[in-house]
C-alpha cells in the first residue's frame, strides 16, 4: 500500500520525482547543445543516487567539495575534480586514499600547496590533474587571473606527476537575475580571453576551462573558450535560485513538509522546522526570511529557534489550525540537504521512495594510536 504524506514524522526533506527528473533533464540538454562538458557539484544532492541519474545524463564527471564527497562518489564515477584547496596532510591523504581507477583532478590557488601535492600523488603512485583556480570577482579563493595564473601553471607543470589541465572559476559573484547578467557575462568573457591568451603564449594552453554555478549555468556559453559547467542547485533548486529567475517556482524540487504546532500567538503560526531543518542562510534575492510556503510564497519563515520557524500571516487570509502540513521552500537548498539523513521522493501526495545522503558530514575522525599525545586528526 502507497505511503501518503500525511504518515510521515515531521520535519522532513521531500522530492517531487517529476520536478527532480525535469530539471535533470533540463541542465543534460543544456549542456549537450551548448558542447560543454557537464561535471555537476554534489554539494547539493551528496547522494549516490542523484549522482547516478546525473551521469546517465551524460555528465563527464562530478565535483566534489570535500573527502568525504569524494569518497562516496568514487562508488558511482570514475572522475572526480576536487574543488577545494587541498591543503592539509591529513586531507592529502584522504585524497590519495581514493581508489586508483579514479582519475582524479584537483583545483589549486597557491604555489605553497602545490610540493605537498605533488609528494602526495608521487608516494600514491598516482596522475593527478590540476586546474589552477583563478579570481574573477567572487573574491573567495583563486589567484588573480594575470601573470599570477600563468606562473602557477607554471608550477604545476614542473612538480610531476601533477599534469596542469586546465582552469576553473567560480562566478558566485554573479546574483543579478539572470536576463539581467549581461555585463557580468561581458566582463567574464574579456578576463577569460585575456587569460587564455596568456596562458597560450606561455605554451600552456589550457585543456579545459571549467566554470560554475547554477544562477550563471544557463548563460555559460556567452563566456567563450569555456569547455566545462559544474552547476550543483540546479536538482532541488530553491528559493533563492527562482527569487533570480535561475528557474521557475514550480521547478523548486525539494521542500521541507512540516507541521503547524502552534496558533496560539495572533498573527503568526508555529511549525515544526527551525534552524535545524531550514538552517540559517540569508535571501540572496528580493525578499526577506528563511523560507516561505510552496503553495503560498507571500507566507514566509520570519524567525526562527532551533525547532521553531514562525510563519508571518500578515500578508494572507488563510488561518492554519494546529495539525496541518505545509511544504517550505528554503532560501538555499544545499545546507538543509546536509541538515538530514534521508530524503523522501514524492509524486503527488504519495512516497514513491527514499535514499540516504550518504556524503553529509565529514567521515570519522582518524585518532592516532600510539604513545604519543595528540588531538584528533583534522578531517
Amino acid at each position: 500500500m502507497a505511503t501518503h504524506l500525511e504518515t510521515l514524522e515531521t520535519p522532513v526533506p521531500i522530492v517531487d520525482l517529476d520536478r527532480l527528473t525535469h530539471n535533470l533533464d533540463r541542465m543534460a540538454a543544456y549542456a549537450t547543445l551548448h558542447d560543454l562538458r557537464l561535471r555537476p557539484h554534489v554539494k547539493t544532492h551528496k547522494s549516490t543516487r542523484i549522482a547516478t541519474e546525473q551521469l546517465q545524463r551524460g555528465a563527464v564527471g562530478l565535483t566534489c567539495a570535500t573527502t568525504r564527497e569524494l569518497e562516496i562518489m568514487s562508488e558511482v564515477c570514475d572522475d572526480l575534480l576536487f574543488a577545494y584547496p587541498p591543503v592539509g596532510a591529513a586531507r592529502l591523504e584522504r585524497l590519495m586514499r581514493l581508489p586508483s581507477s579514479v582519475r582524479l583532478t584537483v583545483a589549486v590557488d597557491s604555489a605553497q600547496s602545490i610540493p605537498a601535492l605533488a609528494m602526495a600523488a608521487n608516494l600514491a603512485r598516482r596522475d593527478v590533474d590540476v586546474y589552477v583556480e583563478v579570481d574573477l570577482g567572487m573574491k573567495r579563493v583563486g589567484v588573480t587571473p594575470e601573470h599570477s595564473a600563468v606562473a602557477l601553471a607554471r608550477t604545476v607543470h614542473t612538480h610531476a606527476p601533477l599534469r596542469f589541465a586546465g582552469i576553473t572559476f567560480y562566478p558566485g559573484h554573479v546574483r543579478s537575475r539572470v536576463e539581467d547578467q549581461g555585463d557580468a557575462v561581458g566582463a567574464l568573457a574579456q578576463q577569460v580571453a585575456t587569460l587564455q591568451e596568456l596562458l597560450l603564449d606561455a605554451g600552456l594552453a589550457p585543456r579545459v576551462i571549467s566554470g560554475g554555478s547554477t544562477p550563471l549555468a544557463w548563460r555559460i556559453h556567452e563566456v567563450p573558450g569555456v569547455t566545462e559547467v559544474r552547476p550543483g542547485t540546479y536538482v532541488y533548486n530553491d528559493r533563492t535560485t527562482a527569487g533570480i529567475g535561475a528557474c521557475d517556482w514550480e521547478d523548486c524540487a525539494l521542500t521541507v513538509l512540516a507541521t503547524v504546532v502552534s496558533t496560539a500567538v495572533p498573527g503568526q503560526a508555529v511549525v515544526d522546522a527551525g534552524t535545524k531543518a531550514l538552517a540559517r542562510e540569508p535571501l540572496r534575492a528580493d525578499g526577506d526570511g528563511w523560507a516561505s510556503l510552496l503553495d503560498r510564497p507571500e507566507v514566509v519563515v520570519t524567525r526562527m529557534s532551533e525547532e521553531h520557524g514562525v510563519l508571518d500571516l500578515s500578508h494572507t487570509d488563510w488561518r492554519p489550525r494546529v495539525g496541518d502540513r505545509v511544504r517550505l521552500v528554503p532560501n538555499h537548498v544545499c545546507i538543509v540537504v546536509q541538515q538530514f539523513d534521508e530524503i523522501v521522493g514524492i509524486r503527488g501526495d504519495y512516497v514513491e521512495t527514499s535514499w540516504p545522503v550518504l556524503a553529509r558530514g565529514r567521515g570519522a575522525v582518524d585518532l592516532q594510536q600510539d604513545n604519543a599525545p595528540r588531538g584528533p586528526r583534522a578531517m
